[in-house]
């Protein structure tokens, strides 16, 4: 049998080991906020790619990830990227996931996946909703705000110009149709000019 003296003496010896494994984690943990701050605040991602269609920049997965990596290298942390599909609706799960062979810290992020979209195969819209979704995870990860730069925002005082309607007679009608055609984002288009539904049925449709 243990004495009353023994039982509390493992009970403090156990209490002293939780504690210590408390301060441990905690201290890993600290360390991995530490340095992906660090991270964050040293991170540039430039705005490589151009749509054309659009007419501005933006910046790609690959261009977050060419970025990151040296800073990831030079602070000790591994970064990866994960998907999962999930149905009804169907969707793409992205999540991003930083550690330092301890502890770890996440962030996901959600695109919708249409594998009817016109100008890609099956294959190519998984892919680009997987990109799109590992995207916005990495952004959440290393606070990386992908709005339109301010100058691009700001008008200076101008007034806004109208946007055009694009109608069968327009002509730049055609040239929009072929750019959906051959997968442009039916977004970048309502973003350009206003479209009714049957002029937007035309163009990707026929």
């Amino acid at each position: 049998m243990f004495s009353e003296g023994s039982i509390l003496c493992k009970q403090n010896k156990l209490l002293i080991v939780c504690e210590l494994n408390f301060f441990i984690i905690f201290a890993y943990m600290k360390t991995l906020i530490t340095k992906l701050v660090a991270i964050q605040t040293k991170l540039k991602a430039p705005k490589n790619q151009k749509n054309k269609f659009g007419n501005y920049n933006y910046r790609s997965c690959e261009d977050i990830l060419e970025s990151v990596k040296p800073l990831l290298n030079a602070e000790g942390l591994v970064l990866t990227l994960t998907d999962k599909i999930y149905n009804d609706p169907l969707y793409c799960k992205a999540t991003a996931t930083i550690t330092n062979g301890e502890e770890s810290l996440s962030v996901s992020a959600q695109a919708g996946i249409n594998p009817d979209k016109k100008g890609m195969d099956v294959a190519q819209s998984y892919g680009a909703s997987s990109s799109y979704a590992r995207k916005y995870a990495l952004n959440g990860l290393f606070l990386i705000d992908d709005t339109k730069d301010a100058d691009a925002t700001n008008d200076h005082g101008k007034v806004s110009t109208k946007k055009e309607t694009l109608t069968p007679k327009h002509p730049n009608f055609n040239k929009v149709k072929q750019y959906l055609s051959s997968g442009g984002s039916v977004e970048n288009v309502y973003e350009k000019y206003t479209v009714s539904d049957t002029a937007m049925s035309q163009l990707i449709n026929t």
